[in-house]
Order: C-alpha cells, then structure tokens, then sequence
C-alpha cells in the first residue's frame, strides 16, 4: 500500500508539477491515512470503504484536529481515491459519499468601546506623528476600512464637506463610507498641521496618510505602529488593524444598525460574512443579560 502512495507522489511530482511544499503536504497527510489504516489491519486499497475513512476523520476529530485539517485531509483523500479509480488500482470510490466538514466560524476578537477610546488617545496629538496616528485610528474605526483600503487612500478619495470617503475594496468594488465627526475633525487637523511637515516636498505621493519619510505607508508600518500604542495603552488583548474593523461592525449592530448596512459598509460581496458580527452581538445579549437580570 505504501508503494501506491510513493506512486502517487511521483505522480503529482511530475505529471502535475506541484510545489514541494505541496507534495510534501499530500504525502504526510496519506502517511497518516497509510498508518491507520494499518493499525486496523487493512493491507489492500480495494478493501476500503467510507467508513473506513469516516473512522480515520473521527480520530482525527478525538485527536482534538482543527475543521480545517479535516477539510484538508478530505480533500486530499478525495484527489488520492480518485487517482486510484484512474489507475485501476480500485473499482469503487469510498469518497463518493464522504461529505466535506463544513469550516468553524471562529469570532472574530473585538474591543470594548471604552478600549476603543483608550487606545484611540493614545497618540501624542501635540507631535506631527502622533496627530497622524490619531487620525489614522479615528478613520479605522469609524469606516471599518480594511488596512489595506486605508493605506491606499489618497486625497481624491475625501470629500469631507460631505462627510464621505471612497474606496476601492476586494473585487475592485467602489463603496461611499460616512465619516464621523471625530474623524473628521482629526483629518482636518492632521491635514493642516501634520501632513505638510511630513510632504517630502521633492517627491509630493498622493496618498492621505504619510509615514515619516513623507512616503505612503505599508501594512506592516500600520501594525507596527498599532502594536505600539496598544502596549502603551495597556490593552492585553491581542488586537491587530482588522480589530477595529471588527470592533466597528460590532458596536454597529449592538447600537441597532441594519445588518444590511453594515454589509454594504464593510464591502461583503455576500452577507453570510457580515452574519457572523451578529454571533458576537447574540454573546454579549447574553452577558448583559446574566449581569443585569435579576433572575437570570
């Protein structure tokens, strides 16, 4: 049995010209698959049924192995008994009714609007780099822009007499998002004291947000500055640039926003993303509830 698997390997190798980290990937999950197998005394492939391998996703499962490890694993099952029906090693397909386990919807971390707030003033706003970081969180957090949307966002892109600012988004999809009166005030303070002392006057960049050499900044300039002035503020949870993304869909719907509205403020091409900020927002109905109600 194991020689069919180093068949199949050399197989993906040449014929299908995939990566070694795929290859290898493939070959560590059927020596798993292999070993088990194995363990139950089985020694020919045409043996195998589906709940052969519906026992080996259940141990998988007890092993305490991430749905998406199974997912992983049964897509590597399903390409490998395929090739064995191909090469006439097998004549059935114990896959054919072996269903893909469906991915868990981890939640996404959020802060509490009291941290928002901290960390929001954490920045030194008297320093032309703190009264940029600052407006730089106020935009985060009151557009849920993505930090890639965020750092591509030129002076075209404002319109603040209107209190709007535009993107593109995943799918090269154009949104209007509504800027509040905080970040405003922020962008036009930073506009007008910060951004000209940060302008590299030879070489003028369109972008909103500039980062010290009058350049545009990167994702990870963003998150470094981020984990700066999280540590400053004292938060001990683990929050990157798309925690306040989420933290923004959040305090949305906990305050009673349409959960179509969100969708389109986010920019999700399908609203079964946006559905998972509602698990969030169904926890902490339970959490007021269990503090709050005296009978609870």
């Amino acid at each position: 049995m194991m020689d069919v698997i180093q068949d199949y390997i050399h197989f993906l190798k040449i014929e299908r010209g995939l990566s070694a980290n795929t290859i290898e990937s493939y070959q560590r999950d059927l020596i798993q698959y292999h070993d088990y197998l194995k363990s139950l005394d089985v020694e020919d492939w045409q043996t195998i049924d589906r709940y052969h391998v519906m026992g080996f996703l259940k141990k998988l499962s007890d092993e305490g192995k991430s749905s998406s490890t199974s997912i992983r694993m049964v897509s590597t099952l399903r390409k490998f008994h395929q090739y064995l029906r191909i090469e006439r090693i097998t004549d059935s397909d114990p896959m054919q009714y072996v269903e893909t386990p469906k991915k868990s919807q981890k939640l996404p971390k959020t802060l509490s609007l009291e941290e928002v707030e901290t960390l929001i003033e954490a920045p030194d706003t008297g320093t032309p780099l703190g009264l940029r970081d600052r407006a730089i969180f106020e935009v985060m957090y009151a557009t849920g822009l993505r930090v890639t949307e965020l750092i591509s966002l030129k002076m075209d892109d404002l319109h603040l007499s209107l209190g709007l600012v535009q993107t593109i988004g995943k799918g090269n999809k154009e949104r209007i998002i509504p800027l509040g009166d905080h970040a405003i005030y922020w962008i036009e303070q930073y506009l007008a004291s910060s951004r000209p002392q940060l302008t590299n006057k030879d070489k003028p960049v369109p972008y909103l947000f500039l980062n010290h050499r009058g350049n545009g900044f990167t994702r990870q300039g963003i998150w470094k500055n981020l984990k700066a002035y999280v540590l400053q503020a004292q938060i001990t949870k683990k929050v990157t640039p798309h925690t306040l993304r989420h933290s923004f869909a959040t305090h949305l719907l906990e305050n009673g926003a349409d959960l179509r509205v969100v969708q389109e403020l986010l920019g999700h091409a399908d609203i079964s993303t946006t559905q998972i900020y509602t698990h969030i927002t169904k926890k902490r109905m339970a959490e007021v509830y269990k503090q709050y109600f005296p009978r609870a």
